[in-house]
């Protein structure tokens, strides 16, 4: 005789419940790469379209280039503030 395991299934409920989660987890995961995405600004955008066209056999250099100017930009505000600078009070307490 053959013997057969029935293992039950989840009821309808938790496997609800598990949907939800999940949906949940890769809204949670679309909204960062959102967030990523808009913080790291020109940069990745300019990046990706050098990709996009390096992958559809074109020429991407000028992208690359917008995407170096881009960078050098960012380093530069980066380097530009401080704790000191950032309320724009840099002289209030001198």
């Amino acid at each position: 005789m053959r013997q057969q395991n029935s293992v039950p299934a989840a009821p309808a409920s938790q496997r609800g419940q598990g949907m939800t989660e999940y949906i949940i987890v890769v809204a949670l995961v679309a909204v960062a790469a959102i967030a990523v995405y808009q913080l790291f600004g020109q940069v990745i955008r300019s990046q990706t379209a050098a990709m996009a066209k390096e992958l559809a056999g074109e020429d991407g250099s000028e992208q690359s280039r917008m995407a170096q100017s881009a960078a050098e930009a960012a380093a530069a505000q980066a380097a530009a503030k401080t704790l000191k600078s950032f309320t724009g009070n840099a002289g209030a307490g001198q």
